[in-house]
């Protein structure tokens, strides 16, 4: 750990000015990005002593190796930067709002010449008008079905338009009047996007007109005797109140806001947000986060409406945002979010009415978010803190391995070797490092072994040394580690390349000879800075390089299931990567070797021949009898099969019988 007065700024050096900083680690990777009306006054309070500061900020501090800055004109300039920040280099130590589940809205494609209402997730899209979030998906197609009778708009995917407009007949739907049927020209294109506007419309809350449209239609059709339109009629006034009530009135009409709520303890914060529109609630969604840094109730609040709004513009940012305690920089944010919509947004916590009633109840959902996930994870943050701490105590390491590696090997009787490498940061899976290795029977540019058979051990050494060989190219080129002496400017991206950030443990798919070849392949590159042990499945034994006994950890111990859960991890990200590469293996064939040989040729002389083994036996005048084969080629596709070894033979396993290649094969 570093001393911060060890990378501390001189006195005067920072500026008096609004700016963004930035604390990075001994190998340049982001740590923690914030902001500051004064970054001199702000970055002082983290160069105080150590013991009175927060324990987080303390942690952080002492991760830390450097410290910088960016001055910036404004406050508003400096939270827009400092978002970009934290989404792109994914500090550790910033608290970070993740969606529990990818919530759906109701989507209308205004981007297609005929709109389509649908069901999406995920990120949105230009062009596209978004309702919601909502729980379910099964709650908006139910709210579709009865505004279909009303708006019906075009809900079918592309191809099913296509197939209907081809053939001249709509759908189902179409013919049961929820569809208007643009498929085959029932309306114009204007026509269907007028349609698709007045549901839009509906949906954004601006519902009143419509009622009173169809209200004003049926009095009219019932005087001129039209009964059986004043009845549909009659109909599709109670489809849209059923949807009308479906989002309860919980505000005045024509309010859009966006309520936020917290319910947080001293290791972690859960958000609820209900989204208010045209005085509904149309939709809700929560979030969980570990406090990682030390922060208050108007810094989560800060932190929540910067994830919620960081990629939205116009009307998906409402008029009012409601907050339980308004952020330190109040001013700034209200003018971020008003930046945004593109026009005034106004920031405030409610006081009296119908709104602070509201934001009770959000409160109470948050509440309750925060303490069925304390049931779910039963303190998962403490659990996997005493797990690193088991680790490092049983395998006697200086501190908790907060970066952990693990390595395994995988094939099918000497074929197909392939490796793995997973991370575990902090004892969570970081899934974006995770990396896959072929196995090539070479390190660097020595020839080290064939690769034929089942030898996990040259591939254990190989794996490791292709590793670290990369991990120490990499720190050349940063400049930690320079063999001339000459140290480069450092890289400023913040974010080290594929191998460049190091693990304080490497754990091996295996017992005594696994470890001793991961321990020769990094003492040959000269690492002795990091640990190593293995795991062998049979007795979950801990093996260490040159010890003759293993650790045996207590079987109710959190080490032993987080290691157990390193390795598995590895296992199984192992074996789909060689199920993977077998199965493309299997597909080939020698056929694939023949130049210009496209596949619908191949498939023309596999279906002339019957099989790859008949083709084998064929002349080159045969092969030029298939249509669209000349002599150049057919000449080239039998010096393929003469080089290719034919295919073992097909043995049936219950009787042992060898199976002729008389069918057809694979091309």
């Amino acid at each position: 750990m570093a001393d911060p007065s060890s990378y501390r700024p001189k006195p005067g050096q920072i500026p008096d000015s609004p700016g963004v900083y930035k604390f990075r680690d001994e190998h340049r990777r982001v740590i923690y990005v914030g902001k500051a009306k004064s970054l001199r006054q702000r970055l002082a309070n983290y160069f105080q002593p150590i013991t009175s500061l927060h324990p987080r900020t303390a942690t952080m501090v002492t991760t830390a190796a450097s410290v910088e800055w960016t001055v910036v004109s404004t406050e508003v300039e400096a939270l827009q930067l400092e978002y970009s920040w934290i989404k792109e280099y994914d500090p550790r130590f910033n608290v970070k709002y993740r969606d529990d589940k990818s919530y759906p809205y109701l989507a209308v494609t205004m981007n297609e010449e005929f709109p389509r209402v649908q069901v999406l997730r995920g990120h949105k899209k230009k062009g596209v008008r978004y309702f919601g979030p909502y729980a379910h998906a099964w709650a908006i197609r139910e709210t579709v079905d009865l505004m279909l009778r009303v708006f019906p708009v075009r809900t079918c995917s592309a191809g099913v338009f296509r197939n209907a407009a081809s053939a001249g007949r709509p759908c189902l739907l179409g013919y049961i009047g929820k569809c208007s049927a643009p498929c085959v020209g029932r309306v114009t294109p204007e026509e269907h996007r007028e349609l698709a506007e007045e549901f839009s419309d509906f949906m954004a809350g601006r519902t009143g007109t419509y009622i009173r449209r169809l209200e004003k239609q049926m009095m009219l059709a019932a005087e001129d005797m039209e009964y059986e339109k004043a009845a549909r009629l009659r109909d599709d006034i109670e489809a849209l109140r059923r949807a009308m009530e479906k989002s309860a009135v919980v505000l005045a009409d024509a309010t859009d806001a966006d309520l936020i709520a917290l319910a947080e303890d001293e290791l972690e914060a859960a958000v609820q947000i209900f989204h208010v529109r045209g005085g509904r609630v149309r939709g809700q969604r929560g979030w969980v986060t570990d406090k990682v840094e030390a922060v208050d109730t108007a810094g989560l609040v800060e932190h929540a409406i910067q994830q919620l709004y960081g990629e939205e513009t116009g009307d998906t940012v409402p008029k009012e945002v409601l907050v339980p305690a308004l952020p330190e920089d109040a001013g700034a944010v209200t003018a971020w979010l008003s930046g945004r919509r593109g026009s005034n947004v106004s920031l405030r916590i409610p006081q009296r009415g119908d709104k602070k009633d509201l934001m009770e109840t959000v409160a109470r959902n948050a509440q309750q978010a925060l303490v069925l996930h304390k049931t779910k994870r039963a303190s998962d943050l403490t659990t996997r803190s005493r797990a690193l701490e088991e680790i490092a105590e049983a395998l006697d390491l200086d501190s908790a391995p907060l970066r952990i590696e693990c390595f395994d090997i995988s094939h099918l009787q000497g074929e197909d070797v392939v490796a793995s490498m997973v991370v575990f940061e902090d004892g969570l899976p970081r899934k974006s490092e995770y990396r896959r290795f072929q196995i090539k029977g070479r390190v660097g540019d020595t020839q080290v072994w064939h690769g034929e058979g089942q030898d996990d051990v040259r591939s254990m050494h190989e794996v490791i040394s292709r590793r670290f060989r990369r991990y120490l190219m990499e720190k050349e080129k940063t400049g930690e580690w320079d063999p001339e002496g000459v140290v480069e400017d450092p890289d400023e991206a913040g974010r080290p390349k594929r191998f460049a950030y190091p693990p304080q443990l490497v754990v091996v798919d295996g017992g005594q000879p696994q470890v001793a070849a991961a321990r020769r392949a990094l003492d040959e590159l000269g690492i002795s800075d990091i640990a190593v042990c293995g795991l062998a499945k049979r007795l979950e034994e801990v093996w260490l390089p040159g010890d003759d006994d293993p650790v045996v950890l207590p079987r109710s111990s959190e080490g032993l299931y987080l290691l157990q859960r390193v390795r598995d991890t590895a296992h199984d990200f192992a074996i789909r990567y060689q199920r993977s590469k077998r199965g493309k293996r299997i597909r080939t064939s020698p056929l694939d070797a023949v130049p210009g040989l496209g596949e619908t040729r191949k498939q023309a002389l596999i279906k002339h021949f019957g099989s790859v083994k008949r083709l084998r036996q064929a002349t080159i005048e045969q092969i030029c009898e298939v249509p669209g084969m000349g002599r150049k080629t057919a000449e080239a596709v039998v010096v393929a099969l003469a080089q290719a070894a034919p295919a073992a033979p097909a043995v049936n396993t219950a009787t042992g019988e060898i199976m002729e290649d008389d069918g057809g094969g694979t091309a």
